[in-house]
């Protein structure tokens, strides 16, 4: 049975006498047993992961008591009925019945995979086969990236490898949620495969921190993946903010409070302040990231600028002052904070677009009368033509032949004073 102690050498034998004969005389008969259909045989291919528990059945549909035995690639018997003549202890016997012979084969290698025999003993004799694969998740997965550290704006490459496995292994590639397209490369040695996937990725700035995952889609494991950690370094990002007066009107006389806030990577270690196209008034106190001008007068009016700078590069961001009168209620229609490189864009003047736009709108009021008074007094001029020598006529021949004698009327008038 399944559980009683295997003697090794001779005394295996010799413990069972005139069992030896008998086995020697079926194992010969296996291997020249001719190839049956199997009709009354049943049997499933096996797949496993190495190392896990692989199972063989072999059953009989219609029982008549029929010999059943197992056999292996190599058609060695593994089991005949209950009896193990196999010395490979990872083969044990879980179910045997005159219907059934169940083994089971522990460690799994690719060395057991292949074709196994489940014969029965009838006339003829019957036989069918079982085909164990083996399954081999891949043993390493490795991201290389070409750069640990990336500046905004290059590609970087990545590769990530998963080596021997069997089959080959998918690879998908994702950055951050979004899953991205990778080129791969197949190498196959001996029974294993090797796949290289290389994925080329441009980086900006938005990239900082996000995770480029490797992730491996294979029929041995789930959810096996590595990630990666992109680090880029980008240029400062400048705001100019307005501290006093908060959204309100820049009068003169009244201070103005001005901040400017750099992020960036690398952080900017280089921040200052300047007047575009002018020098800055006496007047004006910097500090840090700070611009205070305590009196505001017309004199102050034009574009301050921020800039910071990092190893990366430098970044500014402007602000329009415009100085109201002291009496000024209204809002500014030019007075900005705005970000920018080396040009910025500017912001465009509402009142200046408003009266384009009733400019044009006045324009074709006045094409439109203009037309009108031009189309109105060539009609009534084609109207009065035709009206002549009609208006005595008794009929349309008669209308006709007034209108013809009233024009040669006037011809003849126009020679006499001539």
């Amino acid at each position: 049975m399944a559980g009683r102690a295997e003697p090794s050498g001779p005394a295996a034998c010799g413990g069972a006498p005139g069992l030896l004969p008998l086995l020697l005389l079926l194992l010969s008969a296996a291997a020249i047993i001719p190839r049956g259909d199997g009709q009354n045989l049943v049997t499933e291919d096996v797949t496993v992961v190495e190392g896990d528990v692989a199972t063989i059945s072999c059953r009989v549909k219609n029982s008549d008591d029929s010999v059943i035995q197992l056999l292996n690639p190599n058609r060695q018997t593994i089991y005949f009925r209950d009896f193990r003549p196999l010395k490979d202890s990872r083969f044990q016997l879980v179910n045997f019945s005159n219907s059934e012979l169940r083994v089971s084969l522990t460690n799994v290698s690719i060395s057991d995979e292949g074709r196994y025999f489940c014969q029965l003993y009838t006339d003829p004799p019957q036989e069918i086969y079982t085909t164990i694969t083996v399954l081999v998740p891949p043993r390493n997965l490795v991201i290389d990236i070409q750069k640990e550290i990336a500046v905004e704006g290059e590609e970087i490459e990545l590769n990530c490898t998963a080596m021997a496995s069997r089959p080959a292994t998918t690879i998908r590639w994702f950055k951050g949620n979004k899953e991205l397209t990778g080129k791969s490369e197949v190498e196959q040695w001996s029974d294993m495969y090797t796949v290289t996937s290389q994925l080329v990725l441009k980086v900006g700035r938005e990239d900082d921190g996000v995770p480029v995952i490797c992730l491996v889609d294979h029929p041995a494991v789930k959810d096996l993946q590595t990630q990666r950690y992109l680090e880029v370094m980008y240029k400062p990002q400048v705001r100019v903010s307005q501290n006093y007066p908060a959204q309100g009107l820049t009068r003169e006389g009244e201070p103005l409070e001005l901040t400017c806030a750099a992020f960036g990577k690398p952080q900017p270690t280089d921040m200052r302040w300047l007047r575009v196209d002018d020098e800055m008034p006496q007047h004006v106190v910097v500090s840090g990231s700070n611009l205070l001008i305590s009196n505001l007068n017309k004199t102050d009016n034009g574009t301050y600028r921020c800039e910071a700078s990092n190893a990366v590069g430098k970044s500014h961001a402007d602000y329009m002052l415009f100085v109201y009168d002291t009496t000024a209620t209204t809002e500014p229609a030019v007075h900005d904070s705005r970000a920018g490189e080396e040009g910025a864009i500017r912001s465009v003047d509402h009142a200046v677009v408003g009266g384009v736009v009733a400019v044009v709108v006045f324009a074709m009021l006045c094409l439109l009368i203009i037309l009108g008074r031009y189309f109105a007094r060539h009609k009534g001029t084609y109207f009065t033509h035709e009206a002549k020598g009609a208006d005595d006529a008794a009929d349309a021949d008669t209308a006709i032949i007034n209108a013809e004698g009233g024009q040669n009327n006037s011809e003849e008038k126009k020679e006499y004073f001539i």
